[in-house]
């Protein structure tokens, strides 16, 4: 049976405010999709909490005493996100290493949870791929090589390629398309690295629609990025602060219109971007304007708003991360990443659900904001069984 929701706006408010009815029913209980049937009223505030992770762990297999194991069984997580390398100490491998294995690896994830889990990766193709033609799979072509081709069947190929690959290992979550408009083609994350498909905002969004399309169609579900826009950036939000506010175009925002209007944005992830225009005090990760106002409200957008790596230097250089979790889901994020590949501790989520919790007694935070986190995310882990 499918819930009716109210949605009451407050333009005030730093997030759109949902509220549900009370189910005098089992067979109206909200979805949780559980493999143990678990109701939303039988789930504590700890388990939904817990369910707003997209967690990073160590190592190319698991078993029961692995930390992420842990997370899994007894805090609920909702995801996790693969790395081929370690960033930390001596580098190496790190999650991939061949598709047997990265098979196996998702395959024991998954009987590990009682509740399916998000399965993620960065896999957009070019220079940014985590699994690479040298450890066995696909080569698929940059987004700047198929924007400048302009041929939507070559486009439509490679996103077919990427997403068979992703489904045939298990994983459900790409973290692609890249819609940044290549507006400085210096940039150092973007542009540098040929991440755009254009600086031309039609053309970016018809290859990205192309490519979720693509993905979709085989069960695998897409992530636009980085929103407000990251082209016009002249740093990288990996390795410190970010200012738009001078190059940044209103532009940018064309492509997620577009696919939000189209019905193909799955998720959407924040840059870490600062723009004093927009919020005059936080990056886009952590503003209620730029993630209530200009992407829920003025864009229409009520998916799965994703953070990107809340470990990344735009955020820890100012931020410490129990407080930049709690800020980011205050201003609408519903799905936090959280790494553990730039810094590792394998104890991070048992870390910060504690201060999420604290959050919501001292007021900074709701129960409200993290059921309406919580409800997206089991929507969009709805959708994926709904492609399966």
């Amino acid at each position: 049976m499918k819930v009716k929701e109210e949605r009451l706006f407050d333009k005030d408010a730093p997030f759109s405010v949902f509220r549900f009815p009370v189910y005098p029913q089992p067979d109206q209980a909200l979805l949780i999709l559980s493999r143990n049937d678990l109701s939303a009223h039988a789930m504590n505030i700890e388990d939904k909490i817990g369910q707003l992770f997209l967690l990073g762990f160590q190592g190319d297999t698991i078993d029961a005493s692995h930390p992420v194991v842990s997370d899994i069984r007894h805090r609920n997580l909702g995801g996790v996100i693969l790395f081929d390398r370690r960033l930390t100490g001596n580098g190496g491998a790190n999650n991939i290493v061949s598709a047997s294995q990265v098979k196996a690896l998702t395959a024991s994830l998954q009987e590990f949870s009682a509740t399916p889990l998000l399965i993620a990766v960065d896999q957009e193709g070019g220079r940014v791929r985590r699994l690479k033609p040298e450890l066995g799979f696909p080569a698929t072509a940059s987004a700047a090589e198929l924007g400048q081709k302009s041929d939507m069947a070559l486009t439509t190929i490679h996103a077919l390629t990427t997403a068979d690959t992703l489904y045939s290992l298990g994983i459900n979550l790409n973290l692609a398309p890249v819609i940044d408009l290549n507006v400085f083609d210096q940039n150092p994350v973007i542009g540098g690295l040929d991440r755009s498909f254009s600086s031309s905002s039609d053309i970016v969004g018809t290859h990205a629609g192309a490519w979720i399309k693509a993905h979709n169609s085989r069960k695998v579900l897409s992530c636009l990025k980085h929103f407000p826009g990251h082209g016009s950036s002249r740093t990288d939000s990996h390795l410190g602060f970010t200012d738009i506010s001078e190059t940044w175009r209103a532009e940018e925002l064309q492509p997620y219109k577009l696919l939000i209007a189209e019905g193909l944005a799955d998720a959407i992830m924040t840059g870490h971007l600062f723009h004093k225009d927009l919020d005059p005090d936080y990056p886009a990760t952590l503003s209620p304007r730029i993630i209530g106002t200009l992407l829920r409200h003025e864009l229409g957008f009520n998916g799965v708003v994703i953070s990107d790596d809340l470990q990344m230097k735009a955020i820890t250089s100012r931020y410490g991360l129990e407080e930049a979790v709690c800020l980011a889901l205050a201003a609408g994020v519903d799905l936090l990443i959280i790494g553990n590949n730039l810094e590792v501790d394998p104890d991070i989520q048992a870390r910060l659900i504690p201060a999420v919790i604290q959050a919501i007694r001292a007021g900074k935070l709701t129960e409200e904001r993290i059921h309406e986190a919580w409800m997206r995310v089991q929507q969009l882990k709805k959708k994926v069984l709904t492609l399966s």
